[in-house]
């Protein structure tokens, strides 16, 4: 049943990206400024959306390890696995945005890259989860996990920095498109296609979190195993 499930939603994953891609590139009318090139926000501002929510999971998660860490181990290595794994899907997502920004912004701006407030920050984001990724991959030691939580809890406060950023400061980076003040918003047609690439890439993102988590929490397992052969192995 777990494998129908399953198969299923892997399907609904495939038809959404599908369905989202065919709405971005044949659907959605061209914008009277940028033409063509406007097309890549149906792939940019869903990946910074899945990015920002997987790091407000991988927060929430490495709360929840500091929390049981002592009394409850169990539930604290299920919260480590679930920060480890949103942290790096996250990443991914956040790689993504990197990536089409900066194609996006030499055909619009004629420059690849500007240190503008929204840019900088998020190019400071994602260093600061590469960080965490390097330290929970090469390091070693009963800390690791407690220091990984701890800057994992760090680099999500950078979250909203990005996300205010273009309010807070006025640079390069467009003003935001919803909720920006007046002369914000994105017409009716552009707005449904947003949605379905939104929702195909949620689904997406969602499906690879969810392989992450269980290959982590199977490393946890063999780890375990692992130590407990040690420990044998002494005795």
């Amino acid at each position: 049943m777990k494998k129908l499930a399953f198969g299923f939603y892997v399907a609904l994953v495939v038809v959404l990206m599908c369905w989202g891609y065919y709405q971005a590139i044949y659907v959605a009318p061209l914008d009277a400024m940028q033409g063509e090139i406007f097309r890549i926000i149906f792939y940019h501002v869903p990946s910074a959306a899945v990015a920002f929510s997987f790091f407000a999971v991988s927060l929430t998660a490495s709360l929840a390890f500091l929390a049981f860490r002592r009394s409850h181990k169990e539930w604290a290595q299920i919260s480590d696995a679930w920060a480890l794994a949103a942290a790096e899907v996250g990443t991914v997502f956040c790689t993504v945005v990197l990536i089409t920004g900066p194609l996006w912004g030499r055909r619009a701006w004629g420059i690849w890259w500007t240190w503008d407030a929204r840019l900088t920050t998020t190019l400071v984001l994602w260093l600061i989860y590469v960080s965490y990724l390097l330290l929970r991959r090469f390091a070693a030691g009963p800390q690791v996990q407690t220091l990984a939580a701890v800057l994992g809890i760090f680099g999500a406060l950078d979250v909203p920095i990005v996300y205010m950023s273009n309010r807070w400061w006025r640079t390069q980076h467009p003003a935001p498109v919803f909720g920006g003040g007046d002369g914000s918003g994105m017409d009716p047609a552009m707005a449904r296609v947003l949605g379905w690439n939104m929702l195909a890439w949620f689904a997406w993102g969602a499906l690879v979190l969810a392989l992450r988590y269980r290959v982590e929490r199977q490393a946890q397992t063999f780890a375990a195993l692992d130590a407990q052969a040690a420990l044998d192995a002494n005795d």
